[in-house]
């Protein structure tokens, strides 16, 4: 939640101003590179797949060049998250404080943003250095070179963290922040033996209690997690802080991670170029005149178009004001259309080419092409079970006074629709069938998506070329916001691994009575509690390196147990009073989350029908696999 205007310390002092000013041209420059290198990547990337495929020549050096820039454009995303207030985090809590108290949180979260990051530049820096000595294959360059983004991307986040407290936050904020802050750093440091005769209690203190209180009190989950983790080790371990940098890059830089931003900027184009509102016209043109038909247009959109952006705010943002006022025209109470607007996020994200199935595929190792192919009829299941709770809602509707569209009508729809409808449908084969990977299919959709963008203009001059560079930031941003969130997580999942608590978890997870079915359940509670805490993407990469050798241990295959997780975290995610995702979508449709709290429940117990069969039905998620 930002920040509003009226409680915010405007800066009154010449420090606070000269900050500021500073901290605003950094930031200028910063998005300035990221957005460059938004489109350096597509550039390189589609070269290479253009020179594999096309050409029949592959290009040695793209891969690498794209992974030496990937670093980059992370880091300076996540920095342009920081400064904007991207990052994930949980607001449920914070909107009920006072607001005369947002201020003095939103100091104490700049604070433990300016201490984790003031803790880690030393160690980034001697990374970097380290780096230099290792030559890359193709390109024979450091690859320091490439490791220097993380030192420089924490050098921009602390004045980030500075110039908003210098900015933002009134001297006696600060003065009670860092004085709070203090006394918790002092009682923990001052407990050092306590904590260290512990045991793995300890691991209460630094990665419940203090991970918790972090994430209540809004500060961004990427940052709780460094926090709790430099914590642990600097207070209870012998382990040094280079190897928090040297964890926090290696989760960015899984080469399957390459997708993600390619995936944001395919999202955010097919909204620029109208392609989705194509989509909506034509099944608007089916289903229009059909008692509740524009519910079931909205249901088959979602189902079409997400999981490419990379983020379910920008998919139901795609969609719901393109169905919303027509909807609302025909009688549809806007609660009603917030709670299907909601549901419809919880269920999408096992279709593929979602971002959490590629993370998930990342950090757990399990193939993205079977986790593609399984992805999909859980998500028919859960989009039938929704469909039935539409149709019952939709009986006590008036039948729409609407003429069913002509067959003239539905054919042009289709003819100007079929440039979208190929894109899903080319993305997913192409992936599930083998032909490239996640990655090259990202690259060339993005290729697509501009052609046909461009072609599409020339009839109907549509796009507006004021908006490239936004979205180019906004790409960087969220893409940032997300891999920052990976390699914090991977830093904090080695802490776990390191302390023992790997081993324990997976021998008190195969002792739970009931063997598979017990581990099943439990797994559903823990990651629809998790999901609405932490969101999908942190609580994949902590827990998923964790759980799934449990799992495997089980009998259960990873494709199956991947659907039930990601299931589970998508209605975590959209179930009140905790999921930012039910908040997100009461935003887009401009309605109180009082009104839409009771209206939702009703589809979120059909979602845990779904998810029930999937979980206990594995041919659902695995019969299509090659064998």
């Amino acid at each position: 939640m930002e920040i509003t205007a009226k409680y915010l310390a405007e800066p009154t002092n010449h420090l606070g101003r000269l900050l500021g000013a500073i901290n605003r041209v950094a930031m200028r420059a910063t998005a300035v590179v990221a957005a460059l290198l938004v489109v350096a990547e597509a550039i390189i990337l589609f070269a290479g797949v253009t020179s594999r495929y096309a050409l029949g020549n592959p290009l040695t050096w793209t891969d690498e060049l794209a992974s030496t820039l990937f670093i980059w454009l992370a880091m300076l995303g996540a920095v342009l998250a920081l400064e904007r207030g991207e990052h994930m985090r949980l607001t449920a809590v914070v909107s009920y404080v006072p607001e005369r108290w947002r201020a003095w949180l939103e100091a104490i979260s700049a604070m433990l943003v300016f201490v984790f990051v003031a803790v880690i530049i030393a160690p980034a820096i001697e990374h970097a250095h380290d780096q230099m000595a290792i030559t890359t294959p193709a390109l024979e360059i450091p690859d320091g070179l490439r490791a220097a983004a993380v030192p420089v991307g924490m050098i921009l986040m602390l004045l980030s963290a500075v110039a908003k407290m210098a900015v933002r936050t009134s001297l006696k904020q600060f003065a009670s922040a860092l004085a709070t802050v203090g006394a918790v750093a002092l009682v923990l440091w001052l407990s050092r033996g306590v904590l260290v005769s512990m045991g793995n209690y300890n691991l209460i203190v630094f990665f419940v209690l203090l991970v918790g209180a972090c994430v209540a009190g809004g500060i961004p989950i990427a940052f709780a997690f460094g926090v709790s983790t430099v914590a642990f080790l600097g207070l209870v371990s012998d382990a040094p802080m280079s190897i928090v940098v040297s964890r926090l890059d290696e989760g960015m830089s899984h080469l399957i991670l390459l997708s993600v931003p390619l995936f944001v900027l395919l999202g955010a184009l097919i909204e620029m170029s109208g392609l989705a509102r194509t989509l909506i016209d034509f099944m608007a043109s089916l289903l229009g005149h059909v008692r509740g038909g524009l519910q079931y247009v909205l249901l088959g959109a979602m189902f079409l178009v997400s999981g490419i952006s990379g983020s379910k705010v920008a998919d139901m943002a795609a969609v719901a004001p393109a169905l919303f006022p027509e909807m609302k025209k025909r009688g549809s109470k806007p609660e009603e259309l917030v709670a299907l607007l909601s549901s419809t996020g919880a269920m999408t994200e096992t279709i593929p080419p979602s971002i959490v199935l590629i993370t998930i595929g990342a950090v757990c190792g399990v193939s993205i092409t079977a986790l593609f192919i399984g992805g999909l009829m859980p998500a028919v299941i859960a989009t039938i079970a929704i469909g039935i709770v539409c149709w019952f809602r939709a009986r006590r509707e008036a039948i729409p006074d609407v003429k069913r569209a002509s067959l003239a009508m539905v054919g042009k729809t289709l003819i100007v629709a079929l440039p979208a409808l190929a894109l899903p449908m080319l993305i997913r084969v192409a992936v599930i069938e083998g032909v490239a990977t996640a990655t090259e299919v990202a690259t060339i959709g993005v290729g697509y998506t501009v052609i046909v963008g461009l072609i599409m203009h020339v009839f109907m001059r549509h796009l507006n070329f004021k908006r490239i560079y936004p979205m180019l930031v906004e790409t960087a941003t969220l893409s940032g916001a997300i891999l920052l969130v990976i390699g914090m997580a991977t830093a904090m999942a080695w802490a776990l691994t390191q302390s023992g608590f790997s081993a324990s978890l997976v021998q008190m997870m195969q002792r739970i009575p009931g063997g598979t079915t017990g581990f099943m359940i439990i797994s559903i509670i823990t990651f629809i509690i998790l999901g609405s805490v932490l969101e999908g993407i942190p609580a994949i990469v902590l827990f998923g390196p964790l759980l799934f050798p449990v799992a495997r241990s089980l009998g259960i295959h990873d494709v199956h147990y991947a659907m039930v997780v990601i299931l589970a975290m998508g209605i975590g995610l959209f179930a009140p009073p905790f999921g930012v995702g039910f908040y997100a979508s009461c935003a887009i449709g401009k309605v109180s989350p009082d009104a839409v709290f009771r209206r939702v429940w009703g589809y979120l117990g059909v979602l845990v029908l779904a998810l029930l069969l999937v979980a206990f039905i594995p041919w659902i998620s695995i019969g299509f696999l090659p064998k």
